[in-house]
């Protein structure tokens, strides 16, 4: 297991929370994600920022036109373009379990072009990439997403890319630590005395 940097911002200590985050929270872990983690217990620190992200988010993870299996190769793509190991091992397995390859999942972990047997899996893959990576996708990519899975999923798809582009600048630029590793300790931050 390799060495994450210390966690920048840790999430609000639960036993301080103000009725606002009390109350976000109380609606984040009630909901199908079933507790508060990583980058949504980080924003509770602005729980307003925090309870219009869990809607988005709650939209483009459960409820998109794509369907599980399409919504999850783009979570993908978008962790491994951002680096984000902690958005990658949390959606790998969710990945698998709505049918996408070991093959392509592995193709994706180690920054590969994957050999889809689905056009509809190439083309969210390829999308994704195009957005993330130079912001636009060209005319010729354009069309064929749009033959491929039609304009609404194509809507969908970017607002999922948007939104996890947000899990995953949250997570890269507070360090939060994949789930399951402990964090680093911070020596800049030792008691010199001992």
């Amino acid at each position: 297991m390799s060495a994450f940097p210390p966690q920048r911002l840790a999430a609000p200590d639960p036993s301080g929370y103000d009725d606002r985050q009390r109350e976000i929270h109380e609606a984040i872990a009630s909901g199908p994600r079933g507790g508060v983690r990583g980058p949504l217990a980080v924003w509770l620190h602005r729980p307003d920022l925090a309870a219009r992200a869990q809607d988005l988010g709650r939209y483009c993870r459960y409820e998109t036109c794509l369907g599980e299996r399409l919504s999850e190769l783009a979570m993908l793509v978008t962790g491994r373009v951002f680096g984000s190991e902690y958005e990658w091992q949390v959606h790998k397995q969710h990945a698998l379990e709505a049918g996408l390859s070991a093959e392509v999942i592995e193709a994706i972990r180690s920054d590969c072009r994957p050999h889809f047997t689905s056009s509809r899996e190439a083309v969210v893959h390829d999308v994704a990439r195009a957005a993330l990576e130079t912001r636009d996708v060209d005319d010729a990519l354009y069309a064929r997403a749009v033959d491929e899975i039609g304009e609404e999923a194509l809507v969908d798809l970017i607002g999922l890319l948007g939104y996890y582009t947000l899990i995953s600048l949250t997570i890269n630029v507070f360090r939060i630590p994949p789930p399951g590793t402990a964090p680093v300790p911070d020596l800049t931050r030792a008691d010199p005395s001992g």
